[in-house]
């Protein structure tokens, strides 16, 4: 396969991540608005997981293996993503936003590509070269820019969103390696379990449910920005790798600045212009990396998102042409070659 073919492949996922992060992105000063309303963050938490899971459960009624979805490592791996990233990290974003401006919460979610990154490098086996190091420091000098106008005088809430961004980058790339799940099934799975459990506890240490309002619209919030997004970002990065799909949606702070701006009417800052040029640069860094060697793959049975102009998937279906993403258990002999890759389900192989 050539490297133009492999990047026309990559096109469709690297799509799946900026729309996710457009979502996503949108919500943080929407949840600001929730916050400075009638509800409490444990309990926004759970609604916005709610939300995520009740859209996508007509969507996770289909697909997947049941064996598969029964094995223990899948079993840990969804766990730990439903604990960090459905839990934890919204509960801790959330108790930080509260306290803090939106756009300044939306730039510190930057730190999350960094985690993402280190937890992919020295816990996943994803190999980092140093364009994929490059752009990523990029992407952190970008969010230091634009948070420096408040000197991080915010302590507790930048730390607060600090531990989301270690959660979610766990959950990051917990969910790029999860076999046997469509990218609904996961979601739907993360959003009805951490949704409840949050907003259990939100209604105990909180008080009662918000007002109707309140309610719907967090429930909308949560069914576009998490529901929606999450399937986006799991599609992506089960073809893109942890730190690539991370580094695209990494964009997702900038629309939430410009949220700010134009629905909250937070203060506009030179310096953002800046930080916009960064990131731009970072990502054309990032997709311009090349990393190709003569590589093994054992034989192996699995369930995922995926084309047939991948070089991988050489199984033929007289109904699907080549380009159709799907999904389905499929087999693969144990195959050696070279090509441009990066580090998605078929490439988990240790680079000494």
């Amino acid at each position: 396969m050539t490297e133009a073919a492999t990047r026309r492949a990559g096109a469709l996922p690297v799509g799946w991540c900026l729309l996710s992060a457009a979502l996503f992105g949108a919500s943080t000063p929407a949840s600001k608005l929730l916050l400075d309303g009638s509800v409490g963050p444990l309990t926004l938490a759970g609604l916005l997981y709610l939300g995520a899971g009740l859209a996508t459960l007509p969507f996770a009624r289909h697909g997947g293996v049941a064996a598969r979805r029964r094995d223990p490592v899948n079993l840990r791996r969804l766990a730990g993503a439903v604990l960090f990233g459905g839990v934890l990290g919204p509960a801790a974003l959330l108790i930080g936003l509260r306290s803090a401006p939106s756009a300044s919460v939306s730039l510190w979610l930057n730190l999350e590509t960094t985690a993402t990154a280190l937890l992919a490098w020295t816990l996943f086996r994803e190999n980092l070269d140093a364009r994929a190091w490059l752009a990523n420091g990029l992407v952190v000098l970008a969010g230091v820019l634009l948070a420096a106008h408040e000197g991080f005088g915010l302590a507790p809430a930048a730390g607060l969103v600090l531990v989301a961004c270690v959660c979610w980058g766990l959950d990051n790339n917990l969910t790029a390696i999860i076999d046997g799940y469509t990218p609904a099934q996961t979601t739907m799975a993360k959003g009805l379990v951490a949704g409840t459990v949050n907003l259990g506890l939100g209604l105990a240490l909180e008080g009662g449910l918000p007002d109707l309002f309140s309610l719907v619209a967090a429930l909308i919030v949560g069914a576009l920005a998490y529901g929606a997004s999450i399937v986006l970002y799991i599609r992506g990065a089960q073809q893109l790798g942890a730190t690539r799909s991370q580094m695209l949606f990494s964009t997702a702070p900038f629309l939430g600045v410009f949220v700010a701006w134009g629905v909250l009417g937070e203060p506009m800052l030179a310096s953002q212009g800046g930080a916009a040029a960064l990131m731009v640069l970072a990502l054309g860094i990032l997709f311009t990396s090349h990393h190709e060697h003569e590589h093994k793959h054992g034989a192996v049975t699995h369930t995922h998102v995926h084309n047939h102009n991948d070089g991988h998937h050489e199984h033929t279906h007289t109904d699907l042409p080549a380009d159709a993403w799907h999904t389905h258990e499929h087999t693969h002999e144990a195959l050696a070659h070279q090509h441009p890759h990066v580090p998605d389900l078929h490439h988990r192989h240790r680079h000494r």
